[in-house]
C-alpha cells in the first residue's frame, strides 16, 4: 500500500483532484462544478476549459454559491462546490445545513488550504474548526485524503454516491505516501503500520508526520502502529477500538484545532466504548499566523517529534 521511499508528490494536489473531476465528469454529465473564485487557486481553470458551460464562477459569495448548489442538486444536478475552508464552512454553515443537508441533497464540497496549509495568506484564511463545525451537521460525510494517489477514488467515491461530503485539501504538493493502487473507501481506515505499545490515528498531512514518529520511535525500542483515518466522519470505529485494545495507548494527529475534529470523534468513541489513555496533537486555543506551512507546522506543533512526544506522554500514562 506504501510508496517504496517518501518524496514530495509528482504534481500538486489541486491538479490531481481537478484531474480526478473531469475523469467523474466525462462519466457523469450531471456533475457541474461552483467556485467562489477560485478557479486558478483551488485549480479548477482545467475543468472550466474542458467544459466550459459546466462551470460556474459565483464570486466571493459562499452563502449564496451554496444555495446556488442545493438548487442544482434538487433538479439533478451533481455540483462540486469549491471555496477556501474556512470561508465555506463558517459563512455558509446555515445553507450547508438546512439548504443541503437537511434536504438530503448532493453536494459535495470542497474545502481548500485546510489548516495550515493556507500558509502565507495567515490566520484570516486558515481554518482550524471547519472539521467541527461539519460535524456537527447530521448525515455529512468528511473525508481527508493524505495524498494524490487516493484522492482520485476519494473524488469517484464522492461523484457516485448520494449526500453532502466535505472535503479538506491543499493546494500544493505533499507528501507521497501510497501508491497508486491503494486503496480508499467511505467509513475504513487504511492501517499503515502495525505496532503493539501505541496507535497514531492520523488525517491529511499529519499522516506523513505519524508515519515518521512511529519509524523514530521504533528505533528506540517503542511500537507505534500507524492509522490514516482519511474519513473523520463516519468514523472507522471498528478499528479505533481495536487498535485500542490491542495497544492500550492512543495518539491522534491532525491538522486541525485539537477541539472538534478528528481527536474530538475518536476520545468521544473511546470514552464510550473502550477508555484508555489519548493524547491529542493538533492545534491548541490558538488563531493562524502568516508563515510557510513548514515554519507554522513547528510553530503550532505539528511534526513527527511532536507525536514521538505525545507517544512518550501516554505511554507513562497507561
Amino acid at each position: 500500500m506504501l510508496v517504496n521511499e517518501f518524496a514530495p508528490s509528482a504534481k500538486e494536489l489541486r491538479a490531481a483532484y481537478c484531474e480526478a473531476l473531469i475523469d467523474a465528469a466525462r462519466k457523469n454529465d450531471k456533475i457541474v462544478a461552483v467556485d467562489a473564485d477560485v478557479q486558478y487557486s483551488m485549480g479548477t481553470k482545467p475543468f472550466y476549459d474542458v467544459f466550459p458551460h459546466r462551470g460556474i464562477n459565483c464570486g466571493i459569495m459562499e452563502a449564496h454559491a451554496v444555495g446556488l448548489c442545493a438548487g442544482m442538486s434538487a433538479t439533478g444536478l451533481v455540483p462540486f462546490f469549491h471555496a477556501f475552508g474556512c470561508f465555506l464552512t463558517r459563512r455558509a454553515f446555515d445553507q450547508i445545513f438546512l439548504s443541503c443537508a437537511y434536504q438530503d441533497l448532493n453536494v459535495k464540497l470542497i474545502g481548500g488550504d485546510s489548516g495550515v496549509c493556507a500558509a502565507v495568506n495567515g490566520g484570516t484564511h486558515m481554518p482550524f474548526e471547519d472539521v467541527g463545525l461539519m460535524r456537527t451537521i447530521p448525515n455529512v460525510t468528511i473525508i481527508e485524503p493524505a495524498d494524490t494517489s487516493i484522492l482520485p477514488t476519494a473524488v469517484k467515491t464522492m461523484a457516485d454516491n448520494h449526500g453532502v461530503y466535505f472535503m479538506r485539501s491543499c493546494r500544493r504538493n505533499v507528501m507521497q505516501i501510497y501508491r497508486d493502487d491503494a486503496k480508499f473507501t467511505i467509513g475504513k481506515a487504511n492501517v499503515l503500520r502495525d505496532g503493539s505499545d501505541a496507535v497514531i490515528i492520523a488525517c491529511g498531512i499529519m499522516v506523513y508526520e505519524a508515519l515518521m514518529a512511529s519509524m523514530a520511535l521504533q528505533e528506540q525500542g517503542i511500537s507505534a502502529a500507524v492509522i490514516d483515518m482519511h474519513t473523520i466522519k463516519p468514523l472507522d470505529g471498528e478499528t479505533v477500538v481495536k487498535y485500542a485494545a490491542k495497544c492500550g495507548a492512543v495518539v491522534t494527529a491532525e491538522n486541525h484545532n485539537v477541539v472538534g475534529g478528528l481527536g474530538s470523534a475518536v476520545t468521544e468513541l473511546l470514552a464510550e466504548s473502550y477508555p484508555v489513555p489519548v493524547e491529542r496533537v493538533g492545534i491548541v486555543e490558538s488563531f493562524g499566523e502568516v508563515g510557510t506551512q513548514e515554519f507554522l507546522q513547528q510553530r503550532f506543533g505539528l511534526t513527527a517529534r511532536n507525536i514521538v512526544e505525545k507517544v512518550k506522554k501516554v505511554l507513562g500514562r497507561e
